[in-house]
């Protein structure tokens, strides 16, 4: 399966962009499920049709569906869900109250995830388009692989233990005064599963040759420049993009006077775009005299993105993190584009290396042969952040 997620700053089009990418890729034969993962929807709007948290057919080989999270819930977290009801309802909710609370935040991201992974493990579509929330909620998806295995590694795993040992010690003390039991082994299993889930994922996640992600943007200051942080995120979880598209660019032929100063300054992020994402590749979409409303202007955008190409192929193979040895030392390369030295903290604890960039953070446990050593020094060189090991 050809995994394809869509993100960029809310308002910039990656729905239509995503829904597009569908058309072309179910007219080359493909089957192709386009998921909406965002809270709030709108590929349905898009495609102009009823869609639901089940697949539905749009034409021949394109399906859509909008993730319902209460639906996720209740068919995989159900021992949960009732589990946190109980407590709620303990301390004086109603039950629509306890129901309503019961979806932690977080939630949409986590089944996000859990449902890609059963998608990719089900191999019904050959195409996967995932049409994710705006930039910040989408990296905190694509980090949860990382950040949920050390808090599992660090806490939930003993606790999972303990819990099990004092139960039944517990339990007759404990009801009577809380109103409520403490969970069973099935819910504490449950939140376990799900992480093996998320970290099975998070090998395809970092698969270049199986995940890309498609960075849509527009020529404007402010959208330019959180993409190029997302980019740093994205190569900083090891997730690469393989394409970035340039939306709603004022077409040539727009000559009123109104415009003049908009498209001087289009002309300047223009090359902008292009210069700060070099090496990756840069499609151009100009700004269409309709809304992308529907299967005739998706079409009209599926020709101007992609002609007679394959949406599905991998655009450009980005190499976020590589190990080198030089001079009897190791090298651990990073791929920041566009990140100073002077904003980025490491510390090393044991075999993990932390990596902080403003309030991201990864967690990377290093190979054996860097887990021994320590970080002699560290530089930023063509994009690469490059830690020398001793």
């Amino acid at each position: 399966m050809r995994l394809i997620l869509m993100t960029g700053k809310g308002g910039v089009g990656k729905t239509s962009v995503a829904a597009a990418t569908g058309l072309r890729c179910a007219e080359l034969g493909y089957k192709t499920l386009v998921l909406s993962t965002d809270p709030a929807h709108s590929l349905a709007d898009s495609f102009d049709m009823e869609l639901g948290h089940d697949a539905r057919l749009v034409k021949p080989n394109l399906w859509g569906a909008e993730l319902d999270a209460l639906r996720e819930l209740e068919g995989n977290w159900g021992a949960v869900k009732r589990y946190i009801s109980d407590v709620l309802r303990a301390q004086g909710l109603d039950g629509v109250q306890a129901e309503e609370l019961a979806i932690l935040p977080g939630m949409d991201e986590i089944f996000g995830l859990v449902r890609m992974k059963r998608h990719y493990d089900e191999g019904i579509y050959d195409v996967l388009i995932i049409d994710s929330a705006p930039t910040g909620t989408a990296l905190r998806l694509l980090s949860l692989p990382e950040v949920g295995g050390w808090y599992m590694r660090k806490f939930y795993k003993p606790l999972q233990g303990i819990s099990a040992a004092l139960r039944p010690l517990v339990e007759p003390i404990f009801r009577p005064i809380a109103g409520f039991s403490l969970p069973n082994k099935e819910v504490m299993d449950a939140p376990y599963e799900f992480y093996e889930q998320i970290e099975a994922l998070e090998k395809i996640l970092t698969d270049n040759t199986v995940t890309s992600v498609r960075l849509v943007t527009n020529p404007e200051k402010m959208v330019i420049k959180e993409s190029l942080r997302a980019h740093a995120y994205l190569s900083l979880y090891n997730v690469a993009t393989d394409l970035i598209v340039a939306n709603r660019i004022i077409p040539e032929e727009v000559t009123d006077p109104f415009f003049k100063r908009w498209k001087e300054n289009q002309q300047q992020y223009k090359q902008e775009i292009h210069e700060n994402f070099r090496p990756l590749p840069v499609k151009e979409v100009p700004l269409y005299s309709e809304e992308m409303c529907g299967l005739p202007a998706l079409e009209r955008l599926k020709e101007t993105l992609y002609a007679d190409e394959d949406p599905s192929k991998v655009y450009y193979t980005e190499n976020t993190i590589r190990i080198v040895q030089d001079n009897n030392q190791y090298v651990l390369e990073l791929y920041l584009p566009g990140i100073a030295k002077d904003q980025i903290q490491l510390t090393k604890t044991g075999d993990e290396l932390n990596v902080r960039i403003g309030n991201h953070r990864r967690n990377m446990v290093l190979p054996q042969a860097l887990a021994a050593l320590q970080p002699s020094g560290a530089k930023m060189e063509d994009d690469y952040l490059k830690i020398k090991f001793a």
